[in-house]
């Protein structure tokens, strides 16, 4: 059992920063890229990538962040230290790369790496789907750093992480779990206002505690028997059977 890491860049916009993010990947012993909605990666990619040629015609290109992320067992976003001064919910909790890579030495799994575009980042909406938030602490005077310089520091806190034998719970059944948690806080006619923050929260609780497959089957079994209890009944045995029916799907 291993702890993978994959690389990923939306929508990333310059492709001297592609080919260099390429380099510093296998710099470090890293392979796994895949590239959501890239600018055109000609020459000055295949130049700037220098001897890790075979990682940037290796990367996979997706539309879609869902389609980018397919598989992972944890998704894990980026972002700069300036976020904070502005109190945002939704980056935090937010850990350096030494502090991410202590939480996870003991599990294996797949895990996939988010950085966002050079100019804006990742969109509020994105940064909600992410089980982690980490950074590179910078200078206040210039906190923003390039693209392939911020990844090359991510790779090398990471590269000596072989991972423990804790499996990671699957993505698809991470994702289940926090399907199950927004139903139930529409059942228990939980505060509308308050429902978005409260997901997003037990998320990050979730994602920083590194579930394995059997604590988040024992985590839905109890939501599942407070349903009933509750009353809903009908709605959990409806809710089970397609979550079964999308089980099967996944593996034909």
């Amino acid at each position: 059992m291993s702890l993978e890491i994959r690389v990923v860049l939306v929508e990333p916009m310059y492709q001297g920063n592609v080919g260099s993010v390429a380099r510093a990947m296998k710099n470090f012993g890293y392979s796994d890229l895949v590239l959501v909605n890239p600018c055109e990666l000609e020459g000055q990619a295949r130049a700037m990538s220098s001897h890790a040629r075979d990682v940037l015609e290796g990367a996979r290109i997706t539309s879609t962040l869902e389609e980018a992320v397919r598989g992972a067992d944890l998704l894990v976003g980026t972002t700069g230290v300036s976020s904070l001064k502005g109190g945002e919910h939704i980056r935090l909790p937010l850990y350096t790369v030494r502090e991410f890579k202590e939480k996870i030495k003991e599990y294996s799994g797949t895990i996939a790496i988010l950085f966002g575009r050079e100019d804006s980042g990742f969109r509020n909406d994105e940064l909600k789907g992410f089980d982690m938030l980490i950074t590179v602490p910078t200078s206040e005077i210039y906190p923003i750093m390039n693209l392939s310089h911020a990844i090359a520091i991510v790779l090398y806190e990471l590269s000596e992480l072989e991972g423990g034998s804790n499996p990671l719970a699957e993505g698809f059944d991470l994702q289940l779990m926090y399907g199950h948690i927004d139903k139930m806080l529409e059942e228990i006619d939980y505060p509308a206002h308050k429902k978005d923050k409260t997901s997003l929260m037990l998320r990050r609780i979730f994602g920083r505690a590194g579930l394995t497959p059997r604590e988040v089957q024992t985590l839905r079994g109890i939501m599942k028997k407070t349903e009933r209890m509750m009353g809903f009944a009908a709605e959990a045995e409806n809710l089970q059977k397609a979550e079964d029916s999308e089980s099967i799907e996944k593996f034909i």
